[in-house]
């Protein structure tokens, strides 16, 4: 069947509407025409530069406004990451995510040696995802050069509702930086958070986003907002189960062949409403104590879990080939120094004024 890329958001919304059981049969039908049901990926997923961002994303720890008690540091050592990296891959990881909390990618000394990291871990036969902001078409070929496999740019939520969250950065540019990976061979993961206070229109407006990109997303993250105390979001009530299960239905009902990733907020959800989560299609996770800086189950705990539900770690490089890495000194892509003009949309959000004030206070 043809994958469709005219989704619209009453189409949608349709869905997620339907009957629980319908819309759980319907998405579980599907996704067992395109993926193995018992194959779960397992995915690592390291900070390797935290705090300090001059983002103001109301949901975000790492917002340099924000008074949230995060131990921030510099960029880490590719021996580091190597040493995380070998660390994930003995616990039954197949992908290493790493994340930078930076606006956007800058040449120079800290992104030769993302490249390195890059090169480093993909020639460990592991998958390497990368989210470092909004990047240029030659920063995407470098990286790519380098053997990134995929790379994470989430849209957050629908365009509408982004101006609720973020005044730094504009919609636009999320859409730019993934349309500069898809010029490369490399893979692009992309999805959002629920939970932030957007209504199911909105919720639909995403996955309309997403699924009219051709072609679509290969990877898509659903996060459950983790209210953190300091961020603008602090207040906002949990999500509940069953509208994470049928955000990952309906996901997988508009892109049959992408991996739904059930990302942050599982220290919320029990094991029954993890289990439902995977029935209606989702097929990745993220091991590890942490999810850049919010809490996530134990590797040990999840492992469990998969022996109960009969449910096999994907090997990597299962859903497309491993690229190979060039070294430094073989490049063809070169530092272009570029300063390119992100932008910086001008509107003001109440909620993130005042947790900016009151940090302002508590410091």
């Amino acid at each position: 069947m043809a994958i469709k890329h005219d989704w619209t958001k009453e189409e949608i919304l349709e869905i997620y509407n339907k009957p629980f059981m319908e819309l759980l049969y319907q998405a579980a039908t599907i996704h067992r025409e395109h993926h193995d049901p018992n194959t779960v990926q397992v995915s690592t997923l390291l900070s390797i530069k935290t705090g300090g961002c001059p983002e103001d994303c109301g949901y975000c720890p790492q917002a340099a406004r924000y008074h949230t008690d995060l131990e921030g540091n510099d960029l880490m050592s590719v021996n580091q990451v190597k040493a995380q990296a070998l660390r994930a891959k003995a616990s039954g990881s197949s992908r290493v995510c790493m994340g930078a909390a930076w606006r956007n990618v800058k040449d120079g000394e800290e992104f030769d040696n993302v490249l390195e990291m890059v090169r480093t871990i993909n020639k460990l036969d592991m998958e390497v995802c990368c989210t470092l902001g909004m990047l240029t078409e030659n920063q995407a070929e470098r990286l790519a050069e380098a053997g990134l496999y995929a790379y994470n740019h989430n849209l957050d939520s629908s365009e509408e509702y982004y101006k609720e969250v973020i005044s730094t950065r504009g919609y636009q540019d999320r859409l730019d930086t993934i349309g500069n990976v898809r010029k490369t061979n490399v893979t692009v993961c992309s999805g959002g958070i629920i939970g932030m206070g957007e209504s199911e229109a909105d919720r639909a407006g995403m996955l309309v986003a997403l699924s009219t990109l051709n072609p679509q997303p290969e990877s898509v993250p659903i996060n459950a907002l983790v209210p953190v105390e300091g961020t603008p979001l602090e207040e906002q009530q949990p999500v509940p189960i069953w509208d994470m299960i049928r955000m990952v239905a309906t996901t997988r009902i508009v892109m049959p062949e992408t991996q739904v990733r059930l990302s942050a907020g599982r220290t919320q959800m029990s094991r029954e409403g993890q289990a439902m989560c995977f029935f209606a299609g989702a097929n990745s996770i993220f091991a590890g104590d942490k999810l850049l800086t919010t809490p996530n189950p134990d590797v040990n705990e999840d492992m469990e879990m998969f022996k109960m539900l009969g449910l096999n770690p994907q090997k990597a490089f299962e859903k497309k080939s491993q690229p190979e890495s060039v070294d430094a000194e073989n490049s063809q892509y070169q530092s272009k120094g570029e300063k390119p003009k992100w932008t910086r949309p001008a509107h003001k959000i109440e909620r993130n004024l005042e947790a900016q004030q009151k940090a302002k206070t508590k410091a």
